[in-house]
């Protein structure tokens, strides 16, 4: 099923590359130097995640161009890189290192551990893609002054909720399956709550769940503390990230074990999942809200 991976680099890769040259011109038409900033730090970010052996050099790249896609996507003016969507990003990609790093040999032992040269391209963007997808639909952001965050531009604030949702999704996916499998708790299938092997698709556990959660939480909060929202945007990016962990053990214990998707497709409908729960509760809110 690797074509599934490679449908997932081709829907995202082209139009986030899109995004960054159009953005990249953009700024500098302006004569601002927001274009080299975000150049610049994304680019660093993708060379050490290699040099770290976190991701390959080719998922190296992929991260590069979608970290700078979201980083455009949040740029204001006066710009500063750490009120962009660069600190959740890097927050997601700490997150996993130290994660997968933790108990190497125990994973090994299970033959669950990650690769050594670090993540592909595919599971980059299968990670963080549909949260750079949702900003490429946005308007630039230079136009707009930051308190659309706190939800009095919903049009706006919408956008960035669900994307910051996909990515809380992505940071408590990775926690939870790569800490679950160093705690003694017995995992248990999410559909028939039998217990099961460590590393098996579509199982959970308290102590990995829990785990994940605090990830989202993390990444929840730097992302609202970045792009100054508050605690409505936050709290419903979490939620959103809590959603799609549930959602991924599902796909896994169905559809993956039947062998119809493949992980990455696993981890990027849930990303997806994470950003659609996002606004259905934003859109609960504002309906109650309304009456």
């Amino acid at each position: 099923m690797a074509w599934q991976s490679k449908l997932i680099l081709l829907v995202v890769l082209p139009t986030a590359a899109t995004d960054v040259a159009f953005s990249a011109a953009g700024w500098i038409e302006r004569g601002l130097p927001i274009a080299v900033w975000t150049l610049a730090l994304s680019s660093v970010l993708g060379l050490l995640a290699w040099a770290m052996r976190s991701a390959t050099p080719y998922a190296a790249m992929t991260g590069t161009i979608l970290t700078a896609s979201l980083m455009f996507s949040t740029a204001s003016v006066p710009y500063a890189p750490w009120q962009t969507a660069l600190m959740p990003v890097v927050g997601v990609l700490v997150l996993a290192s130290i994660s997968t790093r933790l108990g190497r040999k125990r994973k090994e032992q299970l033959g669950t551990a990650e690769g050594r040269l670090g993540r592909r391209a595919s599971q980059v963007a299968a990670n963080i893609g549909a949260a750079a997808w949702l900003s490429f639909s946005t308007v630039q952001t230079w136009q707009i002054d930051r308190p659309w965050l706190h939800l009095s531009g919903l049009a706006h604030a919408a956008v960035f909720i669900a994307g910051l949702a996909a990515l809380c999704e992505a940071a408590a996916d990775t926690v939870s399956s790569e800490l679950g499998q160093l705690l003694n708790s017995r995992p248990r299938m999410i559909t028939t709550l039998s217990a099961v092997e460590p590393g098996t698709d579509g199982a959970i556990s308290l102590g990995g769940t829990l785990a994940g959660s605090v990830a989202a939480a993390v990444v929840a909060l730097i992302g609202t503390a970045a792009l100054r929202g508050d605690w409505i945007v936050c709290g419903l990016s979490w939620a959103g990230g809590i959603f799609g962990l549930f959602f991924d053990s599902l796909l896994g214990a169905t559809l993956e074990r039947q062998g119809w998707i493949n992980n990455d497709a696993v981890n990027f409908l849930s990303t997806c999942s994470a950003a659609v729960f996002a606004l259905f509760l934003l859109a609960l809110r504002t309906s109650a809200s309304a009456h």
